[in-house]
């Protein structure tokens, strides 16, 4: 009886590395999740020490928080646990970037705690099961579609660029028409990253051979700015102010 065991061991050596992928996906993912989670918490908590919700008006300590020059420091903050992550991440254990990653999860739900003074609760839940939603299908195709997803970097990065020169123009501005077009443009252009990164972070895997547990926590992060970034576009296009 003929057997072919070049194809059994192909057989094999695919089982492994599903095997492997879906582990590191799931580390991936889980990341994600605990930092969105302890963000969430942090926002909510720091909201309500911020803001008396039956007077409607600031703490002294939402006053010190929110209209002050720490509120600048705070708002930059997560910008700088971002590039000591991408720079120096070569250089460091796995252990710390996992502290860091946790560290820039609590600064930017310290950041996003205004959301819950600006918006409902309702509403806010709300946008976050749509955004949760939304981040799941657009993951879910990135991560199974056989197209090449790779020549969606240039166009998209050229999109991040424009959003971000657009927001620091309308600070001055104050237009609601070009705040609604960046929220509009916000929502393709990070519903695009998610697919993409997805997909960047599943080449990522086979190109290291899974082995460097720091490239998940960094995986974790952008799928986690994905997140964040599309919520926020979402919450300004329905969020119902109070």
């Amino acid at each position: 009886m003929a057997y072919d065991y070049d194809k059994r061991e192909q057989t094999i050596t695919e089982t492994g590395i599903d095997a492997g992928l879906k582990a590191y996906m799931n580390k991936v993912y889980s990341f994600m999740a605990v930092g969105l989670g302890l963000t969430g918490a942090v926002a909510h908590l720091v909201s309500s020490l911020a803001f008396d919700f039956q007077t409607n008006t600031l703490t002294s300590f939402g006053a010190t928080l929110y209209a002050s020059p720490l509120a600048f420091i705070i708002m930059l903050a997560p910008l700088g646990f971002m590039i000591a992550l991408s720079v120096g991440i070569n250089k460091m254990k796995e252990s710390t970037v996992q502290i860091l990653f946790w560290t820039f999860a609590a600064v930017m739900g310290l950041s996003l705690s205004s959301i819950f003074i600006q918006y409902t609760g309702e509403s806010i839940a709300r946008v976050f099961f749509i955004t949760s939603g939304a981040f799941g299908a657009l993951s879910l195709y990135g991560y199974t579609t056989k197209k090449d997803l790779s020549g969606w970097g240039s166009f998209l990065f050229m999109g991040l660029i424009g959003i971000l020169i657009a927001s620091i123009v309308n600070i001055f501005l104050g237009s609601t028409a070009l705040q609604f077009a960046i929220s509009v443009i916000g929502v393709l252009v990070f519903a695009g990253l998610t697919a993409y990164d997805t997909q960047q972070i599943k080449n990522m895997y086979f190109q290291s051979g899974g082995s460097d547990g720091r490239l998940a926590i960094m995986g974790s992060l952008r799928l986690y700015l994905d997140f964040i970034n599309l919520f926020i576009m979402l919450i300004q296009l329905f969020g119902q102010r109070r």
